[in-house]
């Protein structure tokens, strides 16, 4: 029977979420950018999913306000997926698989 050393699996532990605080950080510094429309709309985000910013092109102002929405609702979502991919390949090493998107609290 092999033994169970309780202090080096919470050091494992430990150190796991050092890393994790590490990396989650980095995603904040680092952007994405989402567009919709040709680049008519486009959405900038962290990698944790904080919206920093709306770009609309001044063509787009004179269309129709439902197609305007809808191209922001596009470019938004075209940016959560980059971040979601971004926080993936920068955190999904250290996960089980299926745990990213949305496994982890602000991602």
């Amino acid at each position: 029977m092999s033994d169970f050393d309780l202090s080096q699996l919470m050091q494992q532990a430990q150190q796991m979420r050092e890393r994790m605080e590490y990396l989650q950080k980095g995603l904040a510094d680092q952007r994405v950018e989402g567009s919709a429309g040709g680049g008519m709309v486009k959405v900038e985000m962290t990698g944790t999913q904080q919206v920093l910013g709306v770009k609309i092109d001044p063509a787009v102002r004179d269309e129709d306000l439902e197609m305007l929405q809808d191209l922001i609702v596009a470019a938004t979502n075209s940016a959560i997926e980059k971040s979601k991919a971004l926080a993936q390949e920068s955190l999904g090493s250290m996960l089980p698989p299926g745990m990213l998107p949305g496994g982890i609290p602000g991602l």
